[in-house]
């Protein structure tokens, strides 16, 4: 198994583990039918560092999004204080909030 699906495996742990549930869905397809609240994300871009003319570091950001009924949800300020978390910004959709974030895997 390679660095970045190893990553992706620890962010899913540690979002489960935040949520406090298993309703942490990486990509999900249209057709799933998700139980809320729940933290969707997918990988969004990656980062490379260089120096030198070369590459000696690359980091993996995935797009998170929180799916709430509650627009004051507890699960929002949680993952802001997640490390290497940045905010952007809050919407609603089909009655239930959303509020999407990039985490960055180091």
């Amino acid at each position: 198994m390679g660095r970045q699906a190893q990553q992706r495996e620890q962010l899913q742990i540690e979002l489960e583990e935040l949520l406090g549930s298993r309703n942490v869905y990486f990509q999900p397809p249209p057709s799933l039918r998700m139980a809320y609240p729940a933290i969707v994300y997918s990988r969004d871009r990656i980062v490379s560092r260089n120096a030198n003319n070369e590459i000696y570091k690359t980091d993996v950001a995935y797009l998170v999004t929180v799916i709430d009924e509650d627009p004051d949800s507890e699960i929002v300020e949680k993952v802001s204080q997640f490390r290497n978390a940045s905010g952007h910004r809050h919407y609603e959709s089909d009655g239930l909030n959303h509020d999407t974030f990039t985490i960055y895997m180091k």
